[in-house]
């Protein structure tokens, strides 16, 4: 059975034409023009993909994956004109999966279209819990524990430490992270991974007096008892 998207997209010239595409490479395919629609649609629908624009009427595709995200992980890309590192990291803050800019190549936004899919595939995938010293994460319950007490992880660090814990004592570099966790390349930056490994030592290593994720100067990042 196809996997079925969501593409929620006030511009309708520019959806018929992603539409068109998505159902050439063998997609089911539903459209919103606006926001409330395009919320009703993802809330109420089994979608295994969201494509969704930031400029929406009605209500905002930022509102849209806040509302979301508190009952769904379905994956979520944004299709924005908008470009700033403020608005890509606001995305991203808010359990977005993946951020394209208009205007965009159709086997660009494909490709991140397939890494998403996949990315679902792979959590879906993992049953036995991943754990390093006091840490254990279950997949499969989107849990994780340290020394028994639950740990609040939004998506994308709960992705990061994921990958992170599936390559224990091997050490990633951020572009390798990247790739595996955002699912796309930021052209010349890493600094995101940065940003998130704090977050996530904020999180685990402070917050519990652990020091699990170490820094290997120049390369990148391990997952390690100390």
């Amino acid at each position: 059975m196809s996997e079925r998207i969501l593409l929620v997209e006030d511009e309708e010239k520019l959806a018929r034409m992603v539409e068109m595409e998505l159902k050439y490479e063998g997609y089911q395919v539903e459209k919103a023009l606006d926001g409330r629609r395009g919320l009703e649609l993802a809330l109420g629908g089994s979608f295994d993909l969201v494509l969704l624009d930031i400029m929406l009427p009605q209500l905002s595709g930022m509102e849209v994956l806040r509302r979301l995200r508190r009952e769904s992980q379905v994956p979520v890309i944004m299709l924005t004109a908008r470009d700033s590192v403020v608005d890509k990291v606001a995305g991203l803050d808010s359990e977005a999966d993946d951020y394209i800019t208009k205007p965009f190549a159709i086997e660009e936004l494909l490709a991140r279209i397939r890494a998403a899919l996949r990315g679902k595939g792979g959590l879906a995938a993992q049953s036995l819990p991943l754990a390093v010293g006091p840490l254990v994460m279950d997949v499969e319950k989107h849990q994780v524990t340290v020394r028994g007490r639950n740990v609040e992880l939004t998506k994308k660090e709960f992705d990061l430490l994921r990958h992170l814990l599936e390559n224990k004592d091997r050490v990633l570099t951020r572009e390798a992270l990247l790739d595996a966790v955002w699912g796309f390349d930021f052209v010349g930056e890493t600094n995101s991974v940065d940003v998130y490994i704090r977050f996530l030592r904020s999180k685990l290593d402070d917050a519990f007096g652990l020091k699990l994720i170490h820094t290997v100067r120049g390369v990148g990042y391990v997952i390690k008892e100390d």
